[in-house]
């Protein structure tokens, strides 16, 4: 990992008001429970709707953050509009390849106008963008509409569930769009979806873990268990390496992880011992961790690594302004391990048992207390739509609007750089 003191500090607030937009971001998984792209949305949109200005401001904070190559990694970008919004010009401004635009069904005082908005749809389509819709584009009103979908969304929270079937039948038939199902929020849902046919998922349901009564570590984690406790405790490097010759997968995968671009090594890490010289016993806790989000089972879905290495990363972004260096590290610790009760499949209770963690790590894990739990409330009010505790937890740390966009976009294309 890059010495967050060598990061290129967050750009000034530009003045007037999109400095004030924040966005949020909600992971789409594909069948096999990996990321595949992100859905964002302006934080004010929620209490106030979308309209052309927000939707632009949006767009803006996104591509101020990163390169305008790559607003977040490789993945697919999904964004709420308005049909104002449709017709601004800031479109202009991004590559469509991977910008899906959700168009809105239109209010029922202006069904009559369906026909009207068609050939704006039609040309932003020509464009190269890809357009995504609701349930309503199945309905006659909407008929000429529905082969310009690329995407057909399911809100669960909003069709009957003795409904669904029938919806996703008619979208299958009627249309050669991709399916997603939102609000997925248990594993039984996903799992009805699955054999419906639907196949990208929005929802937390991944996130949760599901306990089993006597699941015990496995032995790859356990292995990374020992090298963490042996970390903190401070032994020695032949003590630490003697760990790793008993499990070759897992040194291969700490080598390669140490050399991916995310790391920013100006040189090749070629033996563990090199590892431990270079960076030291602070920085391999921090990959130690990280080595866990890899460490899958045949349970936990590839979406729990990425989103966990995220929020690692954002933390410890947010916190190098405000944190001593080895808090940072501490701070990137809670936010991957924010989720490793999903990861060893037990509460986070019997999992914090297994491992020696500083108190810091621990009372932000468990109590949601200490110096670093604002820090990891603020994270993960960034992939919700908690907007009080967004408010609340970014004035606590005087972080504005414009610091947590940037880290927030930064932390999501390294989690895609670390390819877990």
């Amino acid at each position: 990992m890059t010495d967050p003191s060598s990061e290129p500090s967050p750009p000034p607030s530009p003045s007037g008001a999109i400095a004030a937009v924040a966005f949020a971001h909600q992971a789409i998984l594909d069948q096999h429970r990996a990321v595949i792209g992100y859905e964002l949305f302006d934080r004010s949109a929620l209490a106030h709707g979308h309209t052309a200005a927000s939707d632009a401001q949006l767009l803006f904070n996104v591509l101020s953050a990163v390169d305008s190559d790559s607003p977040i990694g490789n993945k697919t970008i999904f964004i709420n509009c308005t049909h104002d919004s449709l017709a601004g010009g800031h479109l202009d401004l991004i590559a469509p390849q991977r910008v899906v635009l959700e168009v809105p069904p239109l209010p029922v005082s202006e069904s009559d106008q369906v026909q009207n908005r068609l050939p704006n749809l039609q040309d932003i389509q020509r464009r190269g963008f890809r357009l995504a819709f609701d349930y309503s584009v199945l309905t006659q009103p909407y008929a000429a509409w529905l082969e310009l979908a690329s995407f057909i969304k399911f809100d669960l929270s909003v069709i009957r569930p003795q409904s669904l079937g029938s919806f996703v039948k008619l979208a299958r038939t009627k249309s050669t769009a991709q399916l997603i199902a939102e609000k997925v929020e248990t594993p039984g849902q996903y799992a009805m979806l699955s054999d419906l046919g639907v196949t990208l998922f929005q929802g937390y349901w991944f996130a949760k873990p599901v306990l089993v009564q006597g699941q015990s570590v496995r032995p790859a984690q356990a292995t990374i268990l020992q090298l963490i406790n042996l970390v903190r405790k401070q032994a020695s490097t032949s003590e630490i390496e003697e760990v790793l010759k008993r499990d070759p997968t897992l040194s291969f995968n700490l080598l390669r992880f140490i050399n991916s671009a995310g790391f920013g090594m100006r040189t090749e890490v070629t033996s563990f011992k090199h590892a431990v010289m270079l960076l030291g016993l602070n920085r391999l806790f921090k990959w130690a961790a990280l080595l866990l989000t890899t460490s899958h089972n045949g349970d936990m879905p590839p979406a729990v690594g990425t989103t966990a290495v995220a929020r690692g990363r954002l933390m410890e972004l947010l916190a190098t302004e405000l944190l001593p260096p080895e808090d940072c590290d501490n701070a990137f610790v809670v936010g991957v391990f924010s989720l490793l009760d999903t990861m060893l499949g037990m509460s986070m209770e019997a999992a914090l048992a297994t491992i020696a963690l500083p108190d810091s790590i621990t009372q932000a894990l468990l109590h949601r207390s200490g110096p670093l739990a604002p820090f990891l409330e603020l994270t993960i009010a960034c992939e919700t739509g908690d907007d009080e505790a967004f408010a609340r937890t970014a004035n606590q740390l005087g972080l504005n609007n414009n610091q947590v966009n940037w880290a927030h976009v930064q932390a999501l294309v390294w989690a895609e750089t670390m390819g877990v």
